[in-house]
Formats: C-alpha cells, sequence, structure tokens
C-alpha cells in the first residue's frame, strides 16, 4: 500500500469531509433517533399500564419488549436500503456511528433478558448509562450539539437514577428515551429541513 504524507491543509479536509457525509446520514436518518426514543417510552409506559390495571398478573410485563424486534427490523433494512439506494460511501465515523446504536441494542438486550435477575435494581440506570454514551459519540461524530447535551443529562439521569428507588426506574427510563432520543431526534429533523445541521 503507497503511503503518501498529507499536508495539514489536505489532512483537515479529509476530517471535514468524513464529518459532513456521517453528519448527512444521520441527518437523513432522524427519523430512527425518534422511532427508538418511541419505543422505548412506549414500552416502559405499557409497562407501568399493565401492573396499574393488575393485568401483569395475567400477561409478563416483559412480553411488551416484543415491540423492540420490529423496530431493529425496520432500522437494518431501512438503512441498508438507503445507503445502498443513494450511493452512500462509508465513512470510519459512519460506521462507528452505526455500531454504537447497534451494540447499545445488543448489550440492552442482552443485560435485560439474560441477566436482568443478576443485576437486578441497577438494570435502568446501566441501560440509561449505555445509552447516553452512545448518544455522546454519535452527537459528537456528526458536531450536533442537542445529542450532546442529551446524552449528559441521560448520563447524570443515569447516576441520579441509582439513588431512587427502583419502583421508579421506569420512569427515569422514558424521561431519558424523552431527552436524551426523541427531542434531539426532533431537532435533527428540524436542522434538515433548515439545513443547516
Amino acid at each position: 500500500m503507497n503511503e503518501k504524507n498529507f499536508t495539514p491543509e489536505e489532512s483537515l479536509l479529509i476530517i471535514s469531509k468524513t464529518i459532513e457525509e456521517t453528519r448527512k446520514k444521520i441527518q437523513e436518518n432522524g427519523h430512527i433517533i425518534i422511532l427508538w426514543g418511541s419505543l422505548i417510552f412506549t414500552v416502559i409506559l405499557s409497562q407501568y399500564i399493565l401492573e396499574l390495571l393488575g393485568l401483569h398478573k395475567k400477561f409478563d410485563i416483559a412480553w411488551t419488549c416484543i415491540l423492540f424486534l420490529p423496530g431493529a427490523i425496520y432500522t437494518f433494512f431501512y438503512t441498508w436500503r438507503k445507503s445502498r439506494k443513494n450511493n452512500i460511501p462509508k465513512t470510519i465515523l459512519g460506521t462507528i456511528v452505526g455500531a454504537m446504536g447497534w451494540l447499545f441494542g445488543l448489550n440492552g438486550f442482552v443485560l435485560a433478558a439474560i441477566f436482568g435477575d443478576h443485576i437486578g435494581n441497577a438494570l435502568a440506570p446501566v441501560l440509561l448509562i449505555l445509552l447516553a454514551i452512545t448518544t455522546i459519540v454519535i452527537g459528537l461524530s456528526i458536531k450536533f450539539k442537542p445529542l450532546i447535551i442529551g446524552g449528559i443529562v441521560l448520563n447524570l439521569l443515569a447516576i441520579g437514577t441509582f439513588l431512587v428507588n427502583p419502583a421508579y426506574h421506569g420512569f427515569s427510563l422514558m424521561f431519558g428515551a424523552m431527552i436524551g432520543l426523541i427531542i434531539p431526534g426532533i431537532l435533527l429533523n428540524i436542522a434538515k429541513k433548515r439545513g443547516n445541521v
């Protein structure tokens, strides 16, 4: 492989182009961020409603998590089709952002489904910390402040959730989904329409 020494100007141009291409890709898929925030919010809210109505004795409230499966399938096929259709080049930042999302999802599933009993009361805060890291990395990758701020708030919320009665951890997850995903996702879509992401 030939090695080429880039001037500082060329290096900066390559970095700027990579960030811009990644930003464009995330911008086009901003509704995915809103989708996942809405799914988290809906699943936790439905679990509270089932428990409030006393239906948790008839139905295992963990079944509400099945909503995540169609979300994952949609996300995979939508982003795959979109990148093929628009011939969006792969960038290292785009790969990192995509990997962060999938790693959060897979680790969140494994933690909740398999190790939930072992983790116990720390499950919600740990999920919030993983979501915070993912959100901050995506926000820093595309230099979008609402995602960065949302991730920081998620991280602080996660730490605070350790101090809250576990009966209220679901509210922390719902609030985190709103602050860390839904609101920044809406702001990302607004910025896309204005063309200033």
